[in-house]
């Protein structure tokens, strides 16, 4: 693994981006920090006065992709004009998402595959992570009028299509799920009385 060249960032910033693509593509625990130290070219002991242990640096690993990641849900999703195009908008940034060259499923649930039974910190970071996810949705469903038992539903779907594209190395599992998904949303809104015209049945 070559160096990783971030032009204009921090020792801590460069350790983290080292520590997303190594930790990310290759697992938790078969990288060592020594393979960090290399990657982001920060000295040794440099790295250990910023990430006093790996564990901190998972840690903080782990609190910058959930920021990252929902930051660029939401941006993506805020793009679209209407309510029901933006709660199937998720289903649609998982399908660029797993079409990306170094997909390889969730990260949190990877992480707490990996070290979730021993570490408190990764298996309380891994849930709030699921936890603002499921928030969101909540969030997106009651501005598209539909009750609020769907979002259960959105997100069991949309978790469900992340662990079958990081097993099967497809991105269909997103269009499967936003199938799914459309008629969940017109089934909802038929029995909460706001059945309206589905934008998003126009969408490809």
């Amino acid at each position: 693994m070559g160096v990783i060249e971030v032009e204009g960032e921090d020792a801590e910033q460069r350790v983290l981006a080292a520590a997303e693509v190594l930790f990310y593509g290759q697992g938790i625990q078969a990288v060592g920090m020594d393979a960090i130290r290399t990657a982001s070219a920060v000295p040794l002991k440099r790295l250990y006065q910023i990430f006093p242990s790996k564990d901190s640096l998972v840690e903080a690993y782990l609190r910058r992709r959930d920021a990252r990641w929902l930051s660029e849900l939401g941006e993506y999703v805020a793009s679209h004009d209407s309510p029901t195009q933006r709660v199937l908008a998720v289903f649609d940034w998982l399908f660029q998402w797993f079409n990306e060259p170094d997909f390889r499923g969730c990260g949190f649930i990877n992480s707490y595959g990996e070290l979730g039974a021993r570490s408190q910190p990764v298996a309380e970071i891994a849930r709030a992570h699921k936890q603002a996810f499921r928030h969101y949705v909540a969030d997106l469903v009651a501005a598209a009028e539909a009750p609020s038992w769907l979002a259960d539903h959105l997100v069991l779907l949309a978790e469900g299509a992340m662990s079958t594209a990081a097993i099967t190395g497809s991105a269909e599992p997103a269009r499967q799920a936003k199938d799914a998904a459309r008629i969940l949303l017109r089934t909802a809104r038929a029995e909460f009385g706001t059945a309206q015209p589905d934008q998003g049945s126009r969408e490809k």
